[in-house]
């Protein structure tokens, strides 16, 4: 797979290319410290991942996942980060990145989220997200939208908080892969989220993960 980093440390992209060195899968194909050359980069290399500091220097990195996700490029984008703010995690959510990790992460952590990246599931810290349901959980105590959920929608809802993709609820369920998407588009449209994301943290935050 093709990787391109973008980071305005020098030190941090070497650390980088030293760990993704490690897997001879992995083919280091550039990188740049800003978002007009990391842009350039992206349209010229077409990686198949971009790893992307959130602060460039006065720039943010997000800035350029904006800008390709609206070209409709292939590239899929991984946010390496010291930030572990909720908010800043929830900006790149929303604009579909697929990773965001910690950069205090280990390098066989880093490793991990990359290939999970490119098999095409999402890779996000686990602190980052044990503290996110945390605040979730504050937010939303006594929360009634769960009440509006038939009980085959909260099995298919915990099913999600366990982290199952779909084939694996159609299997555990008993129904077919076409149903479980229906269940989740239900899900989905009568808890106002716009992923499965924020779907498996409202799950966990509500006792429907046994």
């Amino acid at each position: 797979m093709k990787v391109i980093i973008i980071d305005s440390h020098c030190l941090v992209r070497q650390g980088l290319k030293s760990i993704l060195s490690m897997d001879n899968n992995i083919e280091i194909t550039g990188e740049s410290s800003n978002v007009k050359d990391g842009l350039k980069l992206i349209l010229e290399s077409e990686p198949d991942i971009a790893i992307i500091d959130l602060k460039l220097g006065n720039e943010n990195g997000l800035d350029i996942v904006k800008e390709i996700k609206g070209n409709m490029r292939r590239c899929k984008f991984i946010i390496l980060t010291t930030s572990s703010d909720y908010r800043d995690f929830r900006k790149a959510e929303e604009l579909g990145i697929e990773g965001y990790i910690l950069k205090d992460a280990l390098p066989e952590e880093i490793l991990y989220g990359v290939k999970i990246v490119k098999a095409g599931r999402k890779f996000y810290d686990a602190n980052l997200m044990t503290s996110a349901m945390r605040l979730e959980k504050r937010n939303s105590i006594n929360d009634p939208a769960v009440n509006n959920l038939t009980q085959r929608e909260k099995e298919v809802l915990a099913a999600v908080g366990k982290g199952l993709c779909n084939n694996e609820i159609a299997s555990s369920l008993y129904i077919t892969e076409y149903t479980v998407k229906k269940h989740m588009s239900q899900i989905l449209n009568k808890l106002g989220f716009s992923d499965r994301t924020q779907a498996a943290i409202y799950a966990n935050t509500h006792g429907l993960v046994g």
